[in-house]
């Protein structure tokens, strides 16, 4: 089961479930270090509670963070990261406390168009990080995002 359902008094939400999410942060763990980069991995489910987080060998201390930023974006528009205007991308982190992030690398996660999380992957460039966080998206079914 990759997914899993809750329903509160307001609403009934779909959530990605800790084994899939601890699977998707393994395959970008893998992809990275393939890549030879050491790299910090979050995976959010729907809650914006953190289900999955991996800081790999080597990784800096400040990527740990980074990672949690990127997922946590990616799960509060349901957007991956990178999208904002200039504008925004200085403004919307001020407003947040500093909890989002324009820089890429932070993906929502999809099954068949359900939203149930997002996952954020820093330690490389910019592209090294988009291109680890499709990989991990592949290797757990989850929709393509182009």
């Amino acid at each position: 089961m990759v997914t899993t359902h809750i329903t509160t008094t307001s609403r009934s939400v779909d959530l990605i479930t800790a084994s899939t999410a601890v699977e998707a942060a393994r395959a970008a763990l893998t992809e990275g270090e393939n890549r030879g980069l050491a790299m910090s991995i979050s995976v959010f489910n729907a809650l914006m509670i953190e289900v999955a987080y991996i800081h790999g060998d080597g990784a800096t201390p400040h990527s740990a963070e980074t990672c949690r930023r990127k997922a946590q974006t990616a799960a509060s528009t349901r957007r991956a990261t990178g999208w904002m205007n200039a504008d925004l991308a200085i403004t919307l982190p001020m407003a947040s406390g500093n909890l989002l992030t324009n820089v890429g690398g932070g993906f929502p996660i999809r099954f068949n168009g359900v939203f149930v999380g997002a996952i954020g992957v820093a330690g490389g460039t910019v592209e090294q990080d988009i291109e680890v966080s499709r990989a991990a998206l592949r290797a757990i079914g989850a929709d393509a995002i182009e």
